[in-house]
């Protein structure tokens, strides 16, 4: 019994390692893909080596900063360890304002908390990564008809409720995160933020743009509790949504 179950466990194991493989030998057969393996491996493994991480990436954490316009990539070698800081990227250009995307056609960056769900290696904006909004919280609280959706980081540094980065850029997170996927992180965490929850400036601007908006100011403590979780920590809390589309933290 012992070796049949041996056996089982062997044989998913291999066919794990198989599904992984073929996941980055499929991207590699993509020419924007293959050039960013060949061109940008060495950069970002000497990025890894740097932070004392373990290469290939095993699992990436990516936060956005709207008012900084800033992407950051963090990595970790597994779920016990606490994430370290990769690479930060300018994003190049920015639509809209504070505060969540709503509807279809409002030029708004979303605020909140998603994750990679495609990986667009064909893409008009040279590479580009896809960002599972609506998600459950969009769809209860944005539009019920048109709450919009194609939400990309991406290269080519144009949007319309996008995050753009340079070419260069989003090659390096392209590769990394496909490196993650393939370790078998299937759902890589992207936390949208309005601003930096620890610079008085940030702070400040904020205060003030949303003075009047009750209901933003509810989301943004909901999204300050986790900026200031992970800062602490280096590490991500539960983060559940309820039936009213309110975010619920979970830190303990």
């Amino acid at each position: 019994m012992k070796y049949l179950i041996w056996l089982t466990f062997l044989h998913l194991c291999i066919q794990e390692t198989s599904a992984q493989t073929v996941f980055l030998e499929q991207q590699k057969s993509f020419p924007k893909v293959k050039y960013a393996f060949d061109h940008k491996n060495d950069s970002i493994k000497l990025a890894y080596l740097k932070a004392q991480l373990s290469w290939p990436p095993k699992e990436i954490y990516i936060r956005s900063f709207k008012y900084d316009s800033q992407l950051e990539v963090w990595g970790r070698n597994n779920r016990t360890e606490s994430f370290k800081l990769v690479k930060t990227y300018k994003i190049c250009a920015l639509s809209g304002t504070m505060g969540p995307k709503r509807m279809d056609g409002d030029f708004q960056v979303p605020e909140g908390f998603y994750y990679i769900n495609e990986f667009r290696p064909n893409s008009n904006y040279h590479l580009a990564l896809g960002i599972n909004y609506p998600n459950e919280s969009d769809k209860l609280l944005s539009d019920s008809i048109k709450p919009g959706s194609d939400i990309f980081i991406h290269g080519n540094c144009v949007t319309q409720g996008c995050i753009p980065i340079q070419n260069n850029q989003i090659e390096e997170l392209y590769l990394m995160a496909a490196y993650a996927h393939a370790a078998g992180q299937d759902y890589i965490p992207v936390h949208i933020f309005p601003i930096r929850f620890n610079n008085n400036k940030d702070i400040q601007f904020l205060n003030k743009s949303s003075k009047d908006e009750i209901e933003y100011k509810i989301f943004i403590n909901k999204m300050q509790s986790v900026f200031h979780y992970f800062e602490q920590y280096k590490k991500l809390p539960v983060i559940a949504i309820d039936s009213e589309g309110e975010y619920d933290i979970y830190t303990n």
